[in-house]
């Protein structure tokens, strides 16, 4: 172990959530993830950024020492800038809302579940099947099937 794999100082509270969303994924115990980890890592800190980005950001913090990881002591300081800089910020609900209702092209107020998984995998930037499934964990009403767009918004929004 050299000193950098024991030396990564923790000096605040985002610091602290940082590192801790990203030694989650630290499975050998030496500050280091493997970079295909850090997309779901940005996404948990609450940044939303496109695949394009995560590519940008892997590169940015890539261990040059072992291609394929990243490690802590490259990501704390960069993630700390992403997010006091506030980049990669979700879209605010009325975004969202107008966006739902672009789709909803009858003014029905929900999405039907074939018709939400067909949207968020086939076009744009496709969710990863994780993300699909969490969504409609989040978002379907098992009553009747449907993806009652507004009622998704305000649970992700104000949850």
């Amino acid at each position: 172990m050299n000193e950098r794999d024991s030396l990564v100082p923790i000096n605040n509270d985002l610091e602290k959530r940082i590192a801790d969303a990203f030694l989650i994924f630290d499975h050998a115990g030496n500050k280091t993830v493997d970079a295909r980890e850090i997309s779901t890592i940005v996404r948990s800190l609450g940044c939303c950024p496109t695949e394009a980005e995560i590519q940008e950001i892997i590169l940015a913090n890539e261990d040059q020492e072992s291609p394929g990881n990243v490690h802590l002591s490259n990501f704390l300081p960069y993630m700390v800038q992403v997010i006091t800089e506030r980049r990669f910020q979700p879209a605010p609900a009325e975004k969202l809302l107008e966006a739902f209702k672009v789709l909803d092209s009858k003014g029905k107020k929900y999405l039907t579940k074939e018709e939400i998984t067909s949207l968020m995998t086939e076009g744009g930037e496709p969710l990863h099947p994780d993300e699909l499934h969490e969504m409609l964990r989040v978002g379907i009403d098992p009553e009747n099937d449907t993806f009652p767009y507004e009622v998704y918004i305000n649970e992700i929004m104000f949850d």
